[in-house]
């Protein structure tokens, strides 16, 4: 019996000691990431809102990690394409998706069950809610409304004759002008572009009678009166440019939209990670040179946990299917 229990006792004691060298190696290994550089996605081009802020964060988190941390932009049907990248890249922690709503919280409902080539909820984990951008509804010169009343009126007299442009199926710009034809029982016809930057230089140029499109690309067109803004869709008004209304105090009733922009990980990226991801990019928003590049361009500095991102995205995700069963809006 003595030497039974010896030779039980020092198979135990191995057995432990085992299970903490593997179990240290495997904190070690978690502390020690990033090893190597990590890609940050964007489902958007160079220049627009998503991209100026990925940059701007992605640098500071640079610095913090002591690695390399690349930007990719990976543009087409409306995001959906980037966010594909991700969420069938390794989940190791090197590869990240800066989302965009669309292809987060609008595309499943737009398309259909079963059509996108990803799961948002199954392929995808929340890391953090970085930022909340509205739009500006703005309108070329030469369109007679000064207001959003006018161009309600003015829609009213010229059905199926006023377009605006959307960069994509289920795009905040997509889901302005289905939700204000919804509301005023108006027939604003949505004009699909491949680029946002198109859509831009043609609302500049008057192809389209209105542009709408997240406050940082638009502001500085606004200040030079190259577009005419009529309203902002946040349910604020805006510090960046306190005179223009919101479209609830336009009179359109409950009529609120931001864009919003995040960190998301392939589903089984370590937790670890993902926690440490989400406490570096709080840090990163609260520096005061970050805060306020962000805050100048109309935008609200968010920051959030995985945990509440996740929610955020759920509640996102019942509200536009909402609006896209009423609305009656396709990926078409």
């Amino acid at each position: 019996m003595r030497f039974t229990f010896k030779r039980g006792l020092t198979a135990a004691l191995t057995a432990l000691l085992g299970y903490g060298l593997v179990a240290t190696g495997a904190a070690h290994a978690q502390a020690k990431w990033p090893e190597k550089q990590v890609r940050m996605i964007v489902p958007a081009p160079p220049g627009s809102a998503p991209d100026g802020q990925i940059r701007l964060i992605s640098q500071k988190l640079s610095e913090m990690w002591g690695q390399s941390v690349v930007v990719e932009n990976v543009v087409g049907a409306g995001g959906i394409i980037g966010a594909d990248r991700v969420a069938k890249a390794a989940p190791d922690g090197y590869t990240f998706l800066y989302n965009t709503i669309g292809p987060i919280a609008v595309a499943e409902s737009l398309m259909g069950p079963g059509k996108l080539p990803y799961s948002p909820a199954k392929d995808l984990v929340a890391v953090s809610l970085a930022t909340k951008t509205p739009n500006w509804i703005t309108v070329h010169p030469s369109v007679p409304a000064n207001n959003i009343q006018e161009l309600i009126a003015l829609a009213r007299k010229n059905p199926g004759k006023l377009r605006y442009g959307t960069a994509g199926p289920g795009t905040t710009q997509h889901l302005t002008g289905e939700l204000l034809n919804l509301v005023e029982n108006i027939q604003l016809v949505g004009i699909p572009y491949k680029s946002s930057a198109q859509m831009t230089t043609d609302g500049l140029g008057g192809q389209i009678e209105i542009l709408i499109h997240n406050t940082p690309v638009l502001l500085p067109y606004i200040r030079s009166q190259k577009l005419r803004p009529l309203a902002i869709t946040s349910d604020k008004r805006s510090p960046a440019e306190p005179q223009i209304p919101t479209m609830i105090e336009s009179g359109v009733k409950d009529f609120e939209i931001t864009a919003w922009f995040g960190f998301m990980a392939p589903a089984g990226t370590p937790k670890a990670i993902i926690d440490k991801v989400s406490k570096d990019v709080a840090t990163v928003l609260a520096m005061p040179d970050v805060n306020k590049r962000i805050v100048d361009t109309a935008t609200e500095v968010v920051g959030s946990t995985p945990e509440q991102y996740a929610a955020f995205i759920k509640s996102e995700t019942a509200k536009w299917k909402d609006v896209i069963i009423r609305a009656k809006m396709t990926a078409d």
